[in-house]
């Protein structure tokens, strides 16, 4: 009880602390899945509807759980196999008219059965992926190894972010098929860098989730329902405002760019009625409710026990990163 009652009382802190900082500090603006400020917000916000005991561990490290919540997208070029684990393209599997999920299992070895370990790998693996992570997670709630559990919890996030996203469902994943070449990046970051602070965060508490492979691909399957309104409204908004209106230059640190324009951005995402904001808040929830669900399949270790390791070069690195950024954030704070 009296450790109980001390992360609550920690996480109250935190929270505070963090809370005022929130809306005041610099987002990075880049194009990216769901662009890096989508990414870091979501990982952040997941923190926030943690029960108090795994809050109070998270939201001291929340500087590092929103940094890394972008690693995997930075290592996608320099890890061969890395591109593959945020997507899913479910159009590769069936044909028109048919449930996109009939002739795709959704266990593993069934899937690799029926369709080659390669075969899945080329067209995407984000829901297997992040079953997988969530047993690493676990792993590392069992072992308190508290470098892990940092790694695991941010990078779980990212993929699981991903798998909300409409056009990480489709081999048309940038419109290239449908002379719509650059909506990925329009919807899942220009949109969000224009909307993003209208948006409702408090959606409730994390929950326990009696099967995250069952919530994975009901995400998946979610996204890839509202693919074809993501790219119809899009046809319908640049008819209707025109090409001579559709795009715009902005300022760029020093470099004029070339972007969708903000009338353009404002009338498309009125036409989608709110489904940026619902696939955003849906990936927060999950992500929180992932973390808390690792941890309570761990066994519910004692928070208080979990510690950074420093037994590898690997380790060492991860503590260095956690404890470099812990850093960087509390100079930060005090000005």
């Amino acid at each position: 009880m009296a450790n109980l009652f001390n992360y609550k009382r920690l996480s109250l802190f935190f929270t505070l602390l963090f809370l005022g900082l929130l809306f005041t500090r610099s987002q990075t603006k880049q194009a990216a899945s769901w662009g890096f400020a989508g990414h870091q917000r979501i990982n952040e916000f997941a923190i926030y509807l943690l029960p108090a005991e795994l809050q109070a561990v998270f939201i001291q490290h929340l500087p590092y759980l929103v940094s890394q919540s972008v690693a995997p997208d930075q290592r996608r070029y320099a890890v061969e196999q890395e591109a593959a684990r945020h997507y899913i393209d479910l159009d590769h599997y069936y044909s028109k008219g048919q449930d996109p999920f009939w002739n795709l299992p959704q266990n593993w070895q069934e899937a690799i059965d029926c369709h080659t370990e390669d075969t899945l790998q080329a067209y995407g693996i984000v829901p297997w992926h992040v079953v997988r992570m969530k047993y690493r997670l676990q792993k590392a709630f069992e072992e308190l190894n508290l470098s892990l559990v940092l790694k695991y919890a941010a990078e779980i996030g990212h993929y699981i972010a991903d798998a909300h996203v409409p056009l990480h469902t489709t081999e048309n994943y940038n419109g290239q098929l449908t002379n719509q070449y650059g909506i990925h990046g329009l919807w899942e970051s220009r949109l969000i860098e224009l909307q993003a602070e209208n948006y409702n965060y408090w959606i409730g508490k994390a929950k326990y989730l009696p099967s995250v492979p069952k919530e994975i691909w009901a995400a998946v399957r979610s996204s890839h329902a509202a693919l074809d309104s993501v790219l119809k409204f899009e046809r319908q908004a640049s008819i209707l405002v025109g090409p001579a209106e559709k795009y715009s230059y902005e300022q760029r640190g020093s470099t004029l760019t070339k972007v969708y324009a903000r009338k353009f951005c404002e009338v498309y995402h009125k036409s989608l009625n709110g489904m940026v904001e619902r696939r955003l808040r849906a990936a927060i929830l999950m992500v929180s409710s992932v973390w808390y669900t690792a941890w309570v399949d761990a066994g519910q270790p004692n928070l208080s026990q979990l510690k950074l390791e420093a037994n590898s070069k690997t380790k060492n690195s991860d503590e260095d990163t956690i404890q470099k950024t812990s850093s960087r954030w509390k100079q930060r704070s005090c000005h």
